[in-house]
């Protein structure tokens, strides 16, 4: 059994639960219709995110999708400037002109949420090459969802990744879901065969499980650092909430998302199992969740009270000088 000190067991436990906070609250906050833009939750999903990006450094890299609040958080991106970017804030990571869908931080490795349904594989190829050529011992990896996994870049990716042996992870999270279109009818075969085809070990993973998650991520990590090439990782877990806010989610079986929170929650998993093994006290954990509550509510009010940016702005950010 995978055996981790209590100071990554606290990490690990305080990264999930502000991005659930973190989710949550925006989920409240974008009903009231102060949230510009379009919004794309990850509650649900946490495990994966900090599971594999607790195995990572600044100095590598992950690309994400529209649904990125999570990989931000876990790459380590400030609560406090995602929020204000989500506001639409000129203090926000992007300047505020990204929003939800696109913010980036390239000094923690992150580098951005993305729009473009398959968009991250090739980013992370390039990232890749370079830690490659470099010499850095860094890896790259790209969080792509089901939906993704279909796309022709994706795919490309996995022959590029190969081709070239590069420290490269595609971790796919299988939500059940693209869009509002099940996996199971959308996507033919298996992920992991795929990346057999493509000649890379590829791993199922259960999502709702932080020490299964991290466990293969750090295999695959380990893997890719000593130039042994690039990896898959099939995660499978579930969203809490629709594919965007607003969706009514009729595409799903009544009782299905209920029956997710009771029965496969990421943090009740983890607080069950480091609690009855005694490796955290129930205690530290409250009190873990007091200070998340108490930071996600900061973030909020400051976002809330932050400028705008002015017009000044609209040219700024525009061309990247070298």
């Amino acid at each position: 059994m995978l055996q981790l000190n209590r100071d990554t067991l606290v990490e690990a436990f305080t990264l999930m639960k502000t991005i659930r906070d973190f989710e949550d609250r925006v989920h409240t906050e974008f009903a009231t219709g102060a949230i510009p833009g379009f919004v794309h939750l990850y509650a649900g999903e946490e495990a994966s995110a900090v599971g594999v990006c607790l195995n990572l450094n600044d100095s590598d890299y992950i690309a994400s999708t529209h649904r990125g609040h999570g990989h931000c958080i876990a790459k380590g991106c400030d609560v406090d400037g995602m929020m204000k970017e989500i506001y639409g804030r000129r203090d926000g990571l992007c300047g505020g002109k990204g929003g939800s869908m696109h913010i980036a931080d390239l000094a923690k490795g992150m580098m951005g949420a993305n729009g473009i349904v398959g968009g991250g594989p090739p980013l992370v190829c390039g990232a890749a090459l370079s830690a490659k050529t470099l010499g850095t011992g860094g890896v790259a990896v790209a969080f792509v969802g089901d939906g993704g996994s279909n796309q022709g870049t994706t795919l490309e990716s996995y022959n590029l990744a190969k081709v070239w042996n590069l420290p490269v992870i595609f971790v796919v999270e299988d939500n059940g879901y693209a869009e509002t279109t099940a996996s199971a009818w959308a996507v033919g075969g298996s992920q992991t065969k795929r990346a057999e085809a493509f000649g890379m070990p590829g791993r199922e993973v259960d999502g709702h499980d932080f020490f299964d998650v991290y466990e293969a991520a750090q295999e695959a990590v380990e893997r890719a650092r000593a130039g042994d090439g690039p990896s898959l990782l099939h995660v499978r877990l579930g969203r809490h909430y629709g594919h965007f806010e607003g969706d009514a989610m009729a595409y799903r079986a009544e009782g299905e998302v209920e029956a997710l929170r009771r029965d496969k929650d990421c943090l009740k998993a983890f607080r069950t199992r480091v609690t009855e093994t005694g490796l955290l006290e129930p205690e530290q954990l409250d009190q873990i969740e007091r200070e998340v509550g108490a930071r996600i509510d900061a973030a909020v009010a400051g976002a809330i009270g932050a400028a705008a940016p002015a017009a000044e702005d609209l040219l700024t950010d525009v061309y990247a000088s070298y």
